[in-house]
């Protein structure tokens, strides 16, 4: 299994040298303009927001590509995502739900209609380009970087005595051991493969054995690993209770004030695009697509 998520990738890219607090607002912001309406409500309308998905997609492939945050292995990854997938599919398909517009086919009597399938299509596209927000942040950040920005962005909280340095210690180490966390249950499960237990094969009992006898060993893993490191920071004086310094400060730059400027054009066309509800049909009035609602 590869994943790149929490992995930091150490290219001397732009997107590395920008501010992690800017990185962090615009994954926020990303995030944000991806749950957002954009159709009106009409017989096409879902289909602007596929529009729209694709347009961001676009994007994000582009930021990808060239923050060298791994394109390939993100797509790897998404193969943990297909059994979700397929669940979401079974539950969009064969539950009741909306029932209008036209037909697309039948399956074991049961009419499926387009509004499903487009729907499904939100929660798969929404789930991959979080999933490659996520991994740019995560891959172009490092993780004291991550810590100082979720610090900044939870300073409010201060005022209401909200340990915002422990918790924005916790998030920043828990995106840190992702990949560790990986690395170790592809060793464990090759450790296990080695002694005749098989992941994929047998009965239903007999693969519940099988994952217990990987949950267990990468439990007591991540405990272990878990004790070093807070032994390992306590060893080195470190005291989260105490008043914080900082031995690298960060200094604005150019190239933050041009992120900013962009941030805040991407973030005007969302939000116009948002309230406006534009029909993709009128960008492409000869194309007849199939109706979506009655």
């Amino acid at each position: 299994m590869n994943i790149t998520l929490g992995k930091y990738q150490g290219y001397d890219t732009v997107y590395h040298k920008i501010d992690a607090r800017i990185k962090l607002v615009a994954l926020i912001l990303f995030m944000v303009s991806v749950f957002l309406s954009y159709g009106r409500t009409s017989m096409y309308g879902s289909y602007t927001n596929i529009f729209m998905y694709i347009i961001i997609f676009i994007m994000m492939l582009v930021l990808t590509l060239t923050s060298h945050s791994g394109f390939i292995q993100l797509f790897k990854s998404l193969k943990a995502l297909w059994v979700m997938m397929l669940f979401l599919l079974l539950i969009n398909l064969f539950l009741p739900g909306r029932t209008t517009g036209d037909i697309a086919f039948s399956l074991f009597g049961r009419n499926i209609y387009y509004y499903t399938i487009i729907n499904l299509c939100y929660i798969i596209i929404r789930l991959i380009l979080v999933l490659m927000m996520t991994t740019v942040f995560t891959s172009t950040t490092k993780p004291m970087e991550m810590t100082s920005a979720l610090e900044w962005l939870f300073y409010p909280l201060k005022f209401i005595k909200v340990p915002i340095h422990k918790i924005a210690m916790a998030i920043s180490l828990a995106l840190r051991f992702i990949p560790t966390l990986i690395e170790e249950t592809n060793r464990i499960m090759k450790a296990q493969a080695s002694r005749g237990v098989d992941f994929n094969q047998g009965k239903i009992k007999e693969k519940i054995k099988a994952l217990i006898s990987l949950i267990i060993p990468l439990f007591m893993t991540a405990f272990t690993t878990s004790g070093e490191l807070a032994d390992a920071m306590e060893a080195r004086g470190y005291d989260p209770d105490r008043k914080r310094t900082r031995y690298k400060r960060t200094k604005w730059s150019t190239q933050d004030t041009i992120a900013v400027i962009v941030l805040a054009l991407y973030c005007s066309a969302m939000i116009y695009f948002a309230v406006q509800r534009f029909d993709v049909t009128d960008l492409f009035p000869g194309i007849i697509l199939p109706k979506l609602s009655n």
